[in-house]
């Protein structure tokens, strides 16, 4: 988990580094039966598509994360 910040994205309100991910240890949701993949990247959360790993990655602070999952779990998000 040595990857490094690139630099900045150019748009407004986005106060998020681009984050290299290239060597980024995915995990598998669900067990490894989900189609979700998520690394932990220099302190925030990036989450992917298993199926389409070349695809954009969704990037988390931990406290959006904490909000994501729980209203997952609440059955907000339909993550099938």
């Amino acid at each position: 988990m040595a990857e490094s910040t690139t630099h900045q994205r150019p748009l407004t309100g986005w106060d998020k580094p681009e984050l290299d991910l290239s060597n980024a240890q995915w995990q598998s949701s669900s067990r490894g039966l989900g189609d979700v993949q998520i690394a932990f990247v220099e302190g925030f959360i990036a989450m992917r598509n298993s199926g389409s790993p070349q695809s954009p990655s969704l990037i988390f602070t931990p406290a959006e994360w904490g909000a994501f999952v729980s209203g997952a779990r609440e059955g907000e998000f339909d993550l099938t």
